[in-house]
């Protein structure tokens, strides 16, 4: 079993910044893919980034590339997403997820450990 905590969420304006915590306890943190993903009010869970076990691959939607930065400190079992000029569409609840795994490229890879989700408000 894996958990994870989430935090660092709340209300910034359009063009501010934040940044994602999520940390991580139970089994060996570097065997894991970490995530991040968002669900807006009536859509559908969308993936935001990924990142592997070592740190030395990342993944990012479309949607965010070259805006949000993931990284992770595996000493400290934690995954953070740096967000930078944030847009109102980007309001939504942030949730971390692990994959057991060690490339965010690799086929079939399924995200088992979920966290509870922070919100992250945008205004305009």
């Amino acid at each position: 079993q894996v958990q994870l905590v989430e935090s660092g969420g709340g209300l910034v304006q359009a063009g501010g910044s934040l940044r994602l915590s999520c940390a991580a306890s139970g089994r060996t943190f570097t065997s894991y893919v970490m995530g991040w993903f968002r669900q807006a009010p009536g859509k559908d869970r969308e993936f935001v980034a990924s990142i592997s076990w070592s740190g030395s691959a990342t993944k990012n939607a479309d949607s965010v590339k070259g805006r949000f930065t993931i990284s992770r400190d595996n000493p400290k079992n934690t995954v953070y997403l740096r967000m930078n000029s944030l847009k109102p569409e980007d309001t939504a609840v942030y949730y971390c997820a692990a994959a057991r795994g060690s490339s965010p490229y690799q086929p079939n890879l399924n995200y088992d450990y979920w966290g509870q989700g922070t919100q992250v408000t945008v205004s305009s």
